[in-house]
């Protein structure tokens, strides 16, 4: 039954910057997946588009909501190709490999399990911003010729297009952990493949939206310890994790250290500028000092930017970047691939490395620049809030004389070192971050941070 799409609203607060996100049953429901894909459809046929690509994650809630939506872009005369479960990136390979106008994915990305969500590509760019922001906008009903649904599996030419730039060299063992989120299978199916010239030790692949193990969220090191048990045991030259809806990579190293996104970002930066002399690469706001240095350096042009994949896959397009990457684990191929965030090739590229280097994955961890400075630091903060604060904040900081960058937040250069606060566009929190040469030099960042914070009655944990 054709449903009238002004008979229902979006609750605002699941309307954020570069995705749609709630909780199911409180902010999220199968009404507003069903408006979503009418309004959607809509905004399809206004701009001459027919054809969507539709995939999830393995969530308990997504089924409902994928055929929620799938059902709301159909009643627009919108053909849908629904790839079924999947991660996020072979949502996006599904929009060029069977070339359709649009994709949309169900997922709740890294968040905990009772929530979900839609990330959006509209003819081949990011759908965010002011593009969310006018699906709220209740527009005359217009009834359309039904549209069609056809499930179509793309499992196998994802995993192919993944093993094209493969490199096979000197063996390796892996250890891979997906978390139970929606790259599992994928993982599953390189694994038993045959073509990678690794020993593999596979846990928690069966995809599961409970995440009976731990949360699939890498940035969060208590959801590595699994891994780095993992690979303690069988002796893995690295082991690899994955968010749950695999478009973020994490990696630890034999010893079982943390590589963050932008320490990776180093060794791929090297590879890329190798092959690209004066390559553009980009790095998000979060970002070591380091890695603009390392690029410098090896005679990139090294760019400073928003946190956001929506944002940085527009960077891309703008500044044709061959690379860019967020300290979340976000990493965006351009050279051979498609300049999206893809998790399980970021993967695949580090294993290049490492196949043809003499090297352990520990001794280029020792030999990279070394400094002193802090994971992300969550703090919570009420949505309707967050942005007031950091607002807030560089008033304060223009006051006081102190300079800042602006880009994302504010990240405050000083004689120590550095300190970041900005607000997350899919959580309820701030984001904090500081690094400096010594430890005397971060307390002092991070008490200066403090002040900045205790007005608000916020506190760094």
């Amino acid at each position: 039954m054709v449903s009238d799409p002004s008979a229902h609203a979006f609750n605002p607060k699941i309307l954020r910057e570069y995705d749609i996100r709630g909780t199911v049953g409180e902010t999220l429901s199968v009404e507003d997946a069903l408006l979503l894909g009418q309004r959607f459809g809509q905004m399809m046929q206004k701009n001459g588009l027919k054809t969507v690509s539709v995939g999830r994650d393995g969530r308990l809630s997504s089924p409902a909501l994928a055929a929620a939506l799938i059902d709301g872009l159909t009643q627009t005369g919108i053909h849908v190709q629904d790839i079924g479960i999947g991660p996020t990136p072979m949502l996006y390979f599904s929009v060029k490999h069977l070339e359709t106008d649009a994709g949309i994915m169900v997922t709740g990305s890294h968040n905990p399990a009772q929530d979900n969500g839609f990330k959006m590509t509209l003819s081949s760019r990011p759908f965010y911003g002011v593009d969310i922001q006018k699906l709220a906008i209740s527009e005359p009903y217009v009834a359309y010729p039904a549209g069609s649904c056809e499930s179509v599996s793309i499992d196998p030419a994802y995993t192919a297009r993944i093993l094209q730039d493969y490199k096979p060299g000197r063996r390796l063992k892996v250890a891979w952990d997906p978390g139970n989120g929606a790259a599992g299978q994928i993982i599953q199916a390189l694994v038993d493949c045959g073509k990678l010239a690794v020993d593999s030790v596979a846990i928690n692949t069966t995809i599961d939206g409970t995440f009976p193990a731990h949360h699939p969220d890498p940035t969060v090191p208590e959801n590595l310890e699994q891994l780095r048990e993992a690979v303690r045991h069988h002796h893995c030259d690295l082991g690899v994790a994955f968010d749950g809806d695999g478009d973020r990579i994490g990696v630890i190293d034999g010893q079982g250290r943390i590589l963050w996104g932008d320490q990776l970002m180093v060794l791929w930066s090297r590879d890329v500028l190798s092959r690209h002399p004066g390559a553009t690469i980009i790095a998000d706001v979060k970002a070591s000092q380091i890695l603009f240095d390392e690029i410098q350096k090896h005679k990139g042009r090294a760019i400073m930017a928003r946190t956001g994949h929506s944002l940085i896959k527009t960077k891309i397009a703008e500044t044709k970047a061959l690379l860019a990457g967020e300290m979340s684990g976000h990493i965006f191929f351009a050279d051979d691939y498609y300049g999206y965030d893809d998790a399980i090739y970021a993967a695949i590229r580090l294993l290049n490395i490492l196949h043809h280097t003499d090297q352990t994955l520990d001794q280029m961890f020792d030999d990279l620049p070394k400094c002193i400075n802090t994971p992300e630091i969550r703090i919570d903060c009420d949505d309707d809030k967050k942005f007031h604060v950091i607002a807030s904040i560089q008033v304060q900081l223009s006051h006081d004389g102190v300079p800042f960058n602006n880009v994302d937040g504010v990240r405050v250069q000083a004689k120590e070192g550095w300190w970041l606060l900005r607000a997350s566009n899919t959580q309820a929190i701030l984001v904090a971050r500081a690094e400096s040469q010594t430890q005397e030099g971060l307390e002092i960042l991070l008490k200066q941070l403090q002040g900045y914070l205790g007005p608000f009655g916020l506190k760094l944990p």
